[in-house]
């Protein structure tokens, strides 16, 4: 009689991806579209502007995507279309998003919202936005007795 090694884990990797696939972003599940997970935004500041960065891999036209500033949140939002030619059942592991998505970040500083340059190159968005100024201190004359 042979001895077989008893492996208890040897199928987890196999649940593990079907329990991934599954539930991969459950709470945009709801929205129909993305908030976290794939586009993430980094946020810098210079003296004169703030610069937000964010992988966008996918899109094929700029009507794909809206930037909004209001204050200090920046918003992203659109769809990226992929073509699926793949069928489900011969598909082993999905990451690679496509659908609508939206993403909002607070900016560090208040900015002008006619001033913002964005530019799409090689699947990364950069927006520039300059800085609010804040008005000059006014000095309030006291009238003393």
């Amino acid at each position: 009689m042979a001895l077989i090694p008893f492996e208890p884990f040897r199928n987890m990797d196999g649940w593990k991806r079907d329990f991934d696939r599954m539930f991969n972003d459950f709470p945009a599940f709801f929205r129909g579209e993305q908030q976290f997970g794939s586009h993430r935004i980094d946020v810098h500041e210079t003296d004169s502007e703030v610069v937000a960065t964010c992988d966008l891999p996918g899109l094929e036209k700029k009507e794909d995507l809206q930037i909004d500033v209001q204050g200090t949140t920046l918003t992203l939002s659109g769809s990226i279309n992929r073509a699926n030619d793949v069928k489900e059942e011969h598909m082993h592991q999905r990451e690679r998003f496509f659908g609508r998505f939206q993403r909002s970040v607070g900016l560090p500083s208040p900015v002008d919202e006619e001033g913002v340059k964005a530019t799409y190159r090689n699947g990364v968005l950069e927006i520039r936005m300059r800085k609010l100024q804040p008005p000059p201190k006014k000095q309030i004359d006291i009238e003393f007795h």
